[in-house]
């Protein structure tokens, strides 16, 4: 696995938002962006966003940059430009005057590139709200922070190899950027100034996986400013995230392969597929094999050496979206026999993907001041997918990665009586129920809801549109009648590329 795969397999993404579930809701119908160009101070232009489909329409919007100080603690100091997208209501006479903000995840996902394949999801609200859109620091066009000179080095699961990538990382971009100043808590000071510049008293938050933090921190620290808070596949405020991933995925795996247990067919056809995939990480982790396989991109032939790091990073984005990870059983089988082909081509496709929707450097700058002190090897993960190697990694990067002000209160629980909708996936890998169980236990004013079959990114299953703008509507989330998720299904795992056989 190269470095930059390696940093892009921490990202608590919503890089799969742009799945079938999103698509399913049918196209949101936009007001005609050019009749509405100013928003309290700010003066917007007519902009389009792309479609994350092929050949699909763009999303009208409006687009402007706002100016914030690089380091607030400096008079005089390096500005740099938020770049902002607001989608205006469809009902122009009498919209709300509380938007949506949208918070993407990653961290490192840029806001208003993401947003376009989660537009279906907000066709409801976008009839009386306006969705605001801010790049984060660091992400986006909003003073990006990409490393594109260091190299992707071929052993970056090795310590040694991951502080060389960095280090390069961080001699092309501090010339442009104060490394120190581009976390969670700087990106909230961001925050306020955009709603102050807005004239909005009050704003709606919706994260999505990172963009929970953001939300939650935001909260925290000016709760009267906020209306209602939607928390997606949640992280909890009091949690570092170091060493959280080897566990939960190990856990979201058991849970999905137990359906193929669970079925005959899958079962006769797939064996175990828990105990196969790890004989192929030892495998490959003892005798790494070159394979040939067919670039997704090009169609052309290649030979590469396939790792089990190569395995496990597939394995790991795949498990984020149950309806993909049906497939694993039968990849896996295919590798335990020895035939990598398909596998490799996959992991590869994925791993372009995933470094096209990363700032990477934004990413170190936020995990590395908020969650290094938890980057602790534990001995309960050496026989996980994962292992240890990604936290000895990050740990080395860490120690050269520049740090900014981590408050003393960070960690802090969100309480008080916010109206609070938080989503959890049965089979999310990175960010598991139990979390939302624990967000929504110190906020009398919380509902949490666990859907079923789901991995990570749960706002585009079934109802769950629906009973999103009704809570964005009456701001009562213990009052919505959730009763409508029980028709969500499980995916059968896949006994052949055909689908699957009952």
């Amino acid at each position: 696995m190269t470095t930059r795969t390696l940093m892009l397999a921490l990202a608590i993404s919503a890089t799969l938002l742009a799945g079938c579930k999103q698509q399913a809701a049918g196209s949101p119908a936009t007001v005609d962006a050019a009749r509405l160009r100013s928003l309290g101070n700010l003066q917007f232009k007519p902009c389009s966003l792309p479609s994350p489909l092929p050949n699909g329409e763009p999303l009208e919007a409006q687009c402007t940059t706002f100016a914030v100080p690089e380091d607030r603690s400096r008079q005089g100091g390096r500005k740099i430009d938020l770049n902002i997208a607001w989608i205006p209501p469809r009902n122009t006479s009498d919209p709300a005057a509380d938007p949506v903000f949208f918070l993407a995840g990653g961290p490192g996902q840029a806001a208003v590139a993401t947003f376009p394949a989660m537009a279906p999801v907000f066709k409801d609200v976008m009839k009386d709200r306006g969705v605001v859109l801010v790049d984060q620091r660091g992400t986006g066009k909003s003073h990006p922070l990409n490393c594109k000179s260091a190299g992707s080095e071929k052993n970056g699961s090795d310590p040694a190899a991951a502080r060389a990538w960095i280090e390069a990382c961080i001699a092309e971009l501090s010339p442009k950027a104060d490394l120190r100043r581009y976390t969670t808590t700087d990106a909230v000071s961001d925050l306020e100034a955009v709603r102050k510049a807005i004239g909005a008293d009050r704003i709606n938050l919706m994260g999505v996986s990172y963009g929970t933090r953001m939300a939650q921190q935001y909260a925290l620290r000016h709760p009267q400013h906020v209306r209602t808070v939607t928390l997606d596949s949640p992280v909890p405020n009091t949690l570092g995230l170091g060493n959280i991933f080897a566990g939960n995925l190990d856990s979201a795996l058991q849970a999905q392969f137990a359906l193929c247990k669970e079925s005959p067919t899958c079962k006769q056809r797939m064996g175990d597929p828990r105990a196969e995939l790890q004989s192929v990480l030892a495998r490959l982790r003892a005798n790494p094999v070159p394979v040939t396989y067919r670039d997704g991109s090009t169609g052309e032939e290649v030979t590469e050496t396939i790792t089990a790091d190569h395995v496990a990073g597939l394995v790991r984005m795949y498990a984020y979206m149950p309806a993909v990870g049906a497939l694993l059983p039968q990849l896996i089988r295919e590798a335990s026999q020895g035939r990598y082909a398909n596998l490799m081509a996959l992991a590869k496709m994925m791993q372009g993907d995933l470094e096209e929707s990363m700032s990477m450097g934004m990413q170190m700058s936020v995990i590395c001041t908020e969650d290094a002190d938890s980057m602790v090897v534990r001995a309960e993960d050496a026989d996980t997918v994962l292992g240890n190697r990604m936290v000895e990694s990050m740990a080395s990067m860490c120690q050269a990665w520049p740090k900014g002000d981590k408050p003393a209160d960070f960690n802090t629980a969100l309480e008080g009586d916010l109206p609070v909708l938080v989503l959890t996936g049965e089979f999310d890998p990175v960010t598991p129920p139990k979390y939302g169980e624990e967000i929504a236990k110190s906020l009398p004013k919380s509902r949490w809801l666990d859907l079923k079959g789901q991995g990570h990114s749960v706002l585009g299953a079934g109802c769950m549109p629906k009973l999103f703008a009704q809570f964005i509507e009456k701001a009562d989330a213990r009052a919505l009648d959730a009763k409508c998720l029980d028709k969500l299904a499980y995916v059968p795992p896949f006994t052949s590329y055909n689908g699957w056989e009952p």
